[in-house]
């Protein structure tokens, strides 16, 4: 089980057939406050090949919240911003020409509710919780993400070179803080509260 599989089993009951030892979970209840958001972009190559229905489709599957999202085009100044830390490297100025080669898509993922996540492409292979509370957001958004060369993670499945590698995702609660302050105003971010049970079973 790779660390998609992991992540996501941890967020399972406890006292279950099958299920991960005790340890460090993925999701558990925490505060409304202190609840973890997530930055995920979708770059110009996923807009371009239309595959953010397929993005998208994926953290819905798994529960994912949204929180925020919009088209943009980017500019220098935002790509600077977004990755400061890169400036100095000898890929950059090619960074910089790739993510502003078309329009993104930004989303901010937050904490889990309702039934959980569903099964499907791109992920029949992974387990998936029934219900899903908490946070450790980061990390599992992560863990979905994946890299170039990992299958059944939207990079792996997705991306056709490493440096087209169709989405970014957070590396840190402390970096998500940051970046989404970079995208995104505060009044762009909408709470709200999962009404799946009522949608489906209060008809």
């Amino acid at each position: 089980m790779g660390s998609l599989g992991r992540c996501l089993a941890r967020s399972l009951p406890r006292g279950q057939p099958g299920l991960s030892p005790p340890g460090p979970r993925c999701y558990g209840s925490a505060p409304a406050a202190l609840q973890e958001k997530t930055l995920v972009v979708a770059k110009p190559d996923a807009v371009q090949r239309r595959l953010l229905g397929d993005i998208i489709q994926r953290f819905e599957r798994r529960g994912f919240k949204l929180v925020a999202m919009k088209l943009l085009q980017v500019d220098r100044r935002l790509v600077d911003q977004h990755y400061e830390q890169l400036r100095l490297e000898p890929f950059y100025p090619a960074l910089v020409t790739y993510m502003t080669s078309g329009p993104v898509v930004a989303m901010v993922r937050g904490r889990f509710g309702g039934l959980g996540g569903r099964g499907g492409a791109g992920d029949s292979a992974v387990p998936v919780p029934q219900v899903w509370e908490g946070y450790n957001v980061v990390r599992c958004t992560r863990a979905m993400v994946g890299d170039s060369s990992a299958v059944g993670t939207i990079r792996g499945d997705l991306s056709v070179h490493i440096t087209r590698n169709v989405v970014h995702a957070s590396d840190s609660v402390e970096t998500a803080q940051r970046e989404i302050g970079f995208w995104f105003q505060r009044d762009e971010l909408v709470a709200w509260d999962s009404r799946d049970r009522d949608n489906i079973y209060g008809l």
